[in-house]
């Protein structure tokens, strides 16, 4: 009986732990998934020079872009980075500049990657500052090529739109952040060996983009995220309409974030 007990309470904190809808918190899935995350690192990888790649040994040590770019979300639990709970997205709504909406007291993601970026090229930075702001840029060249980071302020990025996923309860967030990339159940190496496979023009064209220009073609993707059916229920056909998207941000945060390291460490 004592056997059977335990295994029901391990079975119970399981389910309670892993599913989303336990959790309070409002911005709790305002972030890329973690296989997103691992891919826009390892993408980087790819294109960054001889010359970052030992810098970035420097400063974050053997640890890969793939895992060091997940480490901001790890820093929730961490009271000592709650100035950054913001920096995970940004609020411009349709019809308006950036330069129009009225700012976060607190800070918001295109703020905090203009700044972040700037302070790691001018350097003399602690070796502790220099390695959270990498990391921190790492991760939000991920999270803003998501297009629900550059949110409407309407509806907390889709987190507010309650849609059934393949059948079960989750939020239109949640689909783009996680749920479309792992209902293809591939591997993070996986994914980016199959979209990383474009020319140096178009590398150079990406990289050439500004942090603002990012969250301007994240709005533009607006139609196609909120195209839901009038019950929201949505599965195959939905991630046949916007696979493709989700790839193509993917891979251009990967390749965007090695053009931001390498104009730190390599310009």
């Amino acid at each position: 009986m004592k056997l059977f007990l335990s295994a029901l309470l391990a079975s119970a904190f399981f389910l309670t732990a892993s599913h989303p809808d336990t959790h309070n918190d409002e911005t709790n899935n305002l972030r890329w998934g973690q296989i997103g995350h691992y891919v826009t690192g390892h993408i980087a990888e790819n294109h960054i020079t001889d010359k970052t790649a030992a810098e970035l040994d420097r400063v974050i040590g053997d640890e890969t872009l793939a895992v060091a770019a997940v480490w901001m979300d790890d820093i929730r639990s961490d009271d000592n980075y709650d100035y950054t709970g913001s920096w995970h997205w940004v609020t411009i709504p349709d019809g308006m500049t950036y330069e129009e909406t009225d700012k976060n007291p607190d800070g918001d993601i295109l703020w905090a990657l203009e700044t972040l970026i700037a302070d790691l090229k001018k350097g003399g930075l602690s070796p502790k500052e220099e390695h959270d702001k990498l990391k921190m840029v790492v991760h939000m060249v991920g999270d803003i090529h998501q297009p629900l980071h550059v949110g409407t302020g309407e509806d907390r990025g889709g987190n507010d739109v309650r849609v059934q996923w393949m059948g079960d309860n989750s939020n239109l967030h949640r689909v783009w952040d996680s749920e479309m990339i792992d209902s293809r159940q591939m591997s993070y190496t996986e994914i980016s060996y199959n979209i990383d496979v474009i020319d140096e023009e178009t590398v150079n064209e990406w990289q050439s983009a500004t942090v603002r220009d990012w969250a301007y073609e994240s709005m533009k993707y607006r139609d196609d995220v909120y195209n839901l059916p009038d019950n929201n229920r949505i599965g195959y056909e939905y991630r046949y309409a916007n696979y493709d998207l989700v790839k193509e941000r993917l891979v251009k945060a990967g390749v965007r974030l090695a053009g931001v390291l390498n104009d730190i460490y390599d310009s």
